[in-house]
């Protein structure tokens, strides 16, 4: 976001009729658009925001086929077809990405160089072992190797080569600038909070505003509308990032990843005069369940460790949602849809799982499926497999849901919420979520997430409430942050503390 100008595309200010229009202007939303534009479509994308800005604006950019552990896992699922095709689908986005950049001109600075899965723990080595070999039926040049350029020792490693790390929001303001010189259109602060499906379908805008279009795709990240119930199938997960300047020296040439301790990925990217930054990502949650300043010590004292004398310049953090199978859902949204599409469920894997949605969603608008677009339907159920996750998955929903109304308030009054801090407390008899700023001043908003009505729950170290439910995220006065939520929590009118009679 440092290193890209900010954009400023118009809202959606009257009724507009396209052939397709796209909800979401992330990786998925904008590729998807751009591939439309290239068989002739006409496309309207509309944002909630600024487009490339959310999740896509604050990823670690890791352009990979290589995805942790997932072969030996899609084979044992599926069989070795679906992991093939799995295999297929990610590396082709790989290869998409600098082929673009090379038609349109794009310098994203993508750099290409091998992906590492590794793990520290001797016992652990048989799992990477097997992925190897489930990688290498898949059709990807994998080896076990146990060097690597990270500067501590690893037990064992799965190497797979052709791998790359870009910038994605230079990539994706690229595509923007071609949409727009094709015709098409872009608008961005245009919340969609309406879709009536028929031919044609219907948008609607949350300023009242209508487009009209054959065909819509929802690339919200988490689906916005819940028609197909795809949040009984999907689970939030919330990452922490440190990024800290290094010298090109010690740059370890690769993009690396352990699910060991929580999670631990690291790549680099060019930085100024000459150096890099290295960024560290790791120590995944569930929005609204944990202590998020302790995680953020726990990720910077790691890099202090692994890297002694790096210069910690940023930190932030960025959320995705997993499939209970582990595959994203890309295609028809739900099992009666004719013209509706979606692609959501990225597992952390978004870069490439982004562009390859966007492949495989104009071709089914188009008529022309690709080889995969099965292995991706998110009206697929595979009841063996999922399960289990979804019954876990909606116990720890309900549990949120009823236990959350239940449980007391860790403070008492308004008096016990100290500057910069937040709790969901009863006011007047109903449950609010209050914040008090640095300066003293109280902001409540209702504590129901305006969702599934779950209650929110407090960031500590990014001050924004979350629902542990499905990962709605909302800003301190209540507007959206993140979905599936698109509508703000409602004002709560608190007591004039400067009059302590009301």
């Amino acid at each position: 976001m440092d290193s890209t100008p900010s954009t400023a595309y118009p809202p959606l200010a009257g009724d507009l009729s396209v052939d397709v229009a796209v909800i979401g202007g992330g990786i998925a939303g904008l590729c998807t658009a751009w591939e439309l534009v290239q068989t002739g479509q006409t496309v309207a994308v509309l944002e909630a925001d600024r487009i490339a800005a959310s999740v896509s604006g604050y990823t670690t950019a890791k352009l990979s086929s290589l995805h942790t552990l997932i072969y030996a896992k899609i084979r044992r699922s599926f069989g070795p077809e679906a992991a093939r095709l799995y295999a297929q689908s990610q590396q082709q986005a790989v290869e998409r990405v600098e082929e673009v950049c090379g038609q349109l001109g794009i310098d994203c600075e993508l750099e290409r160089l091998p992906g590492f899965t590794y793990v520290e723990s001797p016992e652990l080595v048989d799992q990477v072992r097997a992925e190897v070999d489930a990688a290498n039926e898949a059709g990807l040049p994998a080896s076990f190797v146990t060097e690597t350029g990270l500067p501590f020792p690893v037990a064992g490693a799965i190497r797979v080569e052709d791998q790359a790390q870009f910038h994605p929001r230079k990539y994706l303001l690229g595509l923007a600038e071609d949409l727009s010189r094709s015709g098409s259109q872009i608008f961005e602060r245009s919340r969609a909070v309406g879709l009536h499906e028929g031919e044609p379908c219907r948008v609607t805008t949350e300023q009242g505003a209508n487009l009209t279009a054959r065909s819509v795709v929802v690339a919200t990240h988490y689906p916005v509308f819940d028609r197909a119930l795809l949040f009984t199938r999907l689970e939030p997960r919330r990452e922490l990032v440190v990024a800290a300047v290094i010298a090109a020296d010690r740059d370890p040439h690769g993009v690396f990843i352990t699910q060991e301790q929580n999670t631990r990925s690291v790549r680099t990217s060019p930085y100024q005069d000459g150096q890099r930054l290295l960024l560290i990502t790791g120590e995944h949650f569930t929005p609204g369940t944990a202590e998020v300043s302790e995680r953020w010590e726990r990720l910077l004292t790691w890099t202090e460790e692994r890297f002694p004398g790096a210069e910690v310049t940023y930190r932030w953090a960025t959320q995705d949602n997993s499939t209970t199978d582990q595959i994203p859902f890309v295609g028809p949204f739900h099992p009666g849809a004719k013209n509706t599409y979606v692609a959501a469920g990225f597992g952390g894997w978004g870069m490439s799982s982004g562009v390859m949605a966007g492949r495989l969603l104009a071709g089914s608008i188009t008529g022309q499926e690709l080889a995969w677009s099965q292995l991706y339907d998110p009206r697929r159920l595979h009841p063996a497999r999922e399960a289990g996750p979804m019954i876990k998955l909606q116990a720890k929903a309900a549990r949120h849901l009823i236990g959350d109304r239940l449980r007391p308030s860790h403070v008492d009054s308004l008096d016990d919420v100290s500057p910069g801090t937040g709790a969901v407390l009863r006011v007047s008899g109903q449950r609010c979520a209050v914040y008090r700023d640095d300066s003293g001043v109280l902001h409540g908003v209702s504590a129901r997430c305006t969702h599934l009505g779950c209650i929110v729950h407090f960031n500590d170290a990014e001050r924004a409430w979350e629902c542990p439910c499905h990962g709605s995220r909302f800003d301190i006065d209540g507007s959206v942050l993140q979905g599936p939520a698109n509508k703000p929590l409602e004002a709560a009118r608190l007591p004039d503390q400067s009059n302590p009679q009301e």
